[in-house]
């Protein structure tokens, strides 16, 4: 156990010193870039033009270095100056997590920023896509994020929450209508804000007439009483009542929301996805807008098998007249290279069959975050209106 700490004391040892040292200059290859998630915007990593990542890290002490790109481990090469470097496949644009492996041990790369996603600290790489600007930061009024922490009863403790409020909120006296969004498994809270890009996309939908201004609550749905039960209706009922009796009239007293079912949406990625599903269509007495991006529950994970949508959603389909009159929007979405979207393309078939009012999107990509940005971007836009 002691050999097993020093072994992974050492490789820190190595990153943290590889950071610090000073690179040698590098002339960069033509129409490669700095991505937005590197620490040093003059090194590396460096995407190419073709989309391949470079790599170099500075760790000569290091007797093995590997990159963890997608699942996918390249071999990095050691020169003489004692830099190791490796140049990957080309990779899709998007979000990537990646680790750096010195001498079998992975770590965080301290050359890129890390984010917390796959249930651990990841580095991660952003590989640009055209026509994504409504991603980025852009010169448009900005709202702000604001990290507070709310009393649950439930779990006998203070939680966080990232609350998205638009530019002017501070300055005038409105009220707004409000999304409750929802991270995927093994994520937390801070993905949309971090990963999803949820300020920067609002930002520029409101700046550019597309949407409404509204609030955005990101709440961690990590529990410790019952944790995530599974997808039923009995298995979303400790979410359910964090939602209801602790996060919503925390939400309501403190910030200035319409506290009507017409002004509230729900909507959640993969895991979220699911609890936006059961919470949004089983409550419509609360939301009268869902949104479902990327949930596997109808198919395509190990624990999705034979869904049965009416058992699920009562009346969805056997009285599907009182269930559209009760929501303003449904909105499914998958991306198109994800498992899930076959399944996710077979239960939209049935809605609509039976007249189910649903909005489907898909998206070029697997199960990541370019997929389920893309999403919230057009669920938005169809939101209080």
């Amino acid at each position: 156990m002691k050999h097993i700490a020093l072994t992974i004391a050492a490789a820190f040892a190595v990153c943290l010193g590889a950071s610090a040292q000073r690179m040698p200059r590098v002339n960069f290859p033509e129409g490669s870039y700095s991505p937005v998630t590197n620490i040093n915007r003059n090194g590396f990593p460096r995407v190419l033009a073709n989309g391949s990542v470079m790599f170099q890290t500075n760790a000569a002490a290091a007797n093995s270095l590997q990159i963890d790109l997608g699942g996918k481990k390249y071999d990095m090469t050691k020169g003489d100056n004692g830099v190791w470097s490796v140049t990957t496949a080309p990779q899709v644009p998007g979000f990537h997590y990646y680790s750096l492996i010195v001498d079998g041990v992975s770590v965080a790369d301290p050359a890129s920023y890390s984010f917390y996603g796959c249930s651990r600290v990841s580095s991660a790489i952003e590989i640009k896509e055209e026509g994504c600007e409504d991603f980025e930061v852009q010169d448009v009024p900005h709202g702000d994020v604001r990290k507070v922490n709310y009393w649950s009863e439930q779990e006998k403790c203070w939680r966080p929450l990232c609350i998205y409020t638009p530019a002017g909120y501070n300055e005038s006296k409105d009220s707004y209508p409000v999304v409750y969004i929802q991270h995927g498994g093994g994520e937390d809270h801070t993905g949309w804000v971090e990963q999803g890009r949820a300020a920067n996309i609002m930002d520029n939908l409101i700046a550019q007439g597309k949407a409404v201004p509204m609030i955005v609550v990101c709440a961690n749905s990590n529990l410790q009483a019952g944790g995530m039960g599974g997808y039923s209706w009995n298995g979303m009922q400790p979410f359910l009542k964090e939602m209801t009796e602790n996060v919503i009239p925390f939400v309501e007293k403190n910030f200035r929301v319409k506290a009507d079912r017409k002004s509230r949406a729900i909507c959640g990625l993969s895991m979220g996805g699911g609890q936006a599903f059961y919470l949004g269509l089983r409550s419509p007495q609360i939301f009268a807008n869902v949104g479902v991006f990327s949930t596997g529950m109808f198919g395509g994970i190990s624990q999705a098998a034979n869904f049965d949508l009416e058992k699920e959603v009562p009346g969805i389909l056997t009285d599907t007249r009182n269930f559209n009159s009760q929501f303003d929007s449904f909105f499914l979405s998958c991306g198109e290279q994800d498992p899930r979207i076959s399944h996710t393309q077979n239960i939209v078939g049935k809605m609509k069959d039976a007249g189910v009012k649903v909005t489907f999107h898909s998206y070029p990509g697997d199960h990541e975050w370019q997929v389920w940005r893309k999403s919230f971007k057009d669920f938005a836009q169809t939101l209080f209106k």
